[in-house]
């Protein structure tokens, strides 16, 4: 079994053979994946050793200390965070071969075609549509043709793939009649168009699918079993943006902070006590993330992401708010409206008007907080469900 110390001479080989002064970036990248030492804990051939998710910090400590490069997960995060476990889990050995490694490495970026203008927080009741060209439902092989439209699709501008669910079958109930894919962005028929938002930037798209053709080899998983392998998304997603890994003082607390310290004229006894508050909460979101992650070493993530989640939404309202009350007239400058298409994803950037708009969104995406809180009511408290009318109702039969 992989421990701590092989990792750490397999990580000196690598930046022996590959001096990270003298590589150009992406041929270390290329390299660290083919070492076993992207994410340790996927199989060997497919960026990892098998070795326990937690040795990753062995790893990576290793390279930091070195000044090696790596991946940007502000721009790959879709692929990093929620196609690359999908992948891993439904996907054939040839699908895996062929995607994770340029994903990791940041060759082809992902985006996620879920929601749609009436299939948001309901999102089973999608109506995108897929059927075989060839009119075999039951069979396999040859192509599904796609059409119907998605909305909220961060990074679509950039992306070369997307992780799709769409319905094949409307005869069944609606969580029964989805099948996943990956769709090729750059295929005929798919046309990116930007959302602009209340920052004044298109971070996020509407995407028309009309008449795309996906082969059948693009298809993740059973052919109406796609509302279970987007769990597997929908869940690695919560963790990503929920449980992402940040220093002591990072996030959205870190700005507010530093304000506070340099900026003394600024401070209230009201403010005071507010920013106590918000800091201590925030260091255990931090270390309550970095359990999350550990437990992530023994399996796929379980409801924990969302309760992670909701709390990222609430700090950063909260914190983002309060530095703008902090800076007063000040907060309530903006420094550029400009319509903008930006590459990375980035909730703490740029100034506190900006944070303060930006953090409007995290209550929406990766699921609603309604959603989450009936989920963590539901399955993490053992609370009553709530009535669900048209569980057992053919998707065709729904009122939309």
């Amino acid at each position: 079994m992989t421990d701590a110390a092989e990792l750490r001479r397999r990580t000196q080989e690598l930046l022996a053979e590959h001096p990270p002064q003298e590589t150009d970036r992406l041929d270390f990248l290329k390299a660290r994946f083919d070492a076993g030492l992207a994410w340790v804990h996927y199989p060997e051939g497919l960026g990892g050793l098998g070795a326990p998710r937690s040795l990753q910090a062995v790893v990576d400590a290793e390279l930091a200390a070195a000044g090696a490069p790596d991946n940007d997960p502000r721009r790959i995060g879709i692929g990093l965070g929620m196609a690359a476990p999908t992948i891993l889990g439904f996907g054939t050995e040839e699908q895996k071969r062929r995607f994770l490694r340029p994903l990791w490495v940041g060759e082809e970026v992902w985006c996620q075609l879920f929601s749609e203008p009436g299939a948001g927080s309901d999102l089973a009741a999608l109506g995108t549509r897929a059927v075989r060209s060839d009119g075999d439902e039951a069979g396999s092989g040859g192509e599904w043709v796609v059409n119907g439209q998605k909305v909220w699709t961060s990074s679509a501008h950039l992306a070369r793939w997307a992780i799709l669910i769409a319905r094949t079958d409307p005869d069944v109930p609606k969580h029964r009649g989805i099948t996943y894919f990956i769709c090729d962005m750059t295929d005929p028929g798919v046309d990116v168009r930007p959302l602009r938002q209340i920052t004044g930037e298109a971070e996020f798209n509407e995407v028309f699918l009309t008449d795309v053709r996906i082969p059948d080899a693009h298809r993740l998983g059973e052919v109406g079993d796609g509302w279970r392998v987007a769990q597997t998304t929908l869940m690695n997603e919560r963790v990503s943006i929920g449980g992402m890994r940040i220093p002591r003082e990072g996030g959205m607390i870190g700005p507010v902070s530093k304000t506070w310290r340099e900026r003394p004229e600024l401070r209230t006894h009201d403010t005071h006590q507010r920013l106590l508050k918000l800091w201590v909460e925030s260091e255990v979101a931090r270390l309550s993330g970095e359990r999350l992650r550990q437990q992530l070493a023994q399996g796929q993530p379980g409801h924990e992401g969302s309760g992670m989640k909701l709390g990222f939404a609430r700090l950063n309202q909260e914190i983002s708010g309060l530095e703008v009350e902090l800076l007063g007239e000040e907060g309530l400058l903006y420094e550029d409206w400009t319509m903008r298409r930006p590459e990375l994803v980035d909730f703490t950037g740029r100034d506190a008007g900006y944070r303060y708009l930006r953090s409007k969104g995290n209550s929406i995406e990766g699921g609603t907080s309604e959603v989450l809180l009936n989920i963590v009511a539901e399955r993490v408290l053992g609370l009553p469900s709530e009535p669900r009318t048209d569980k057992d109702v053919a998707w065709k039969d729904l009122a939309r």
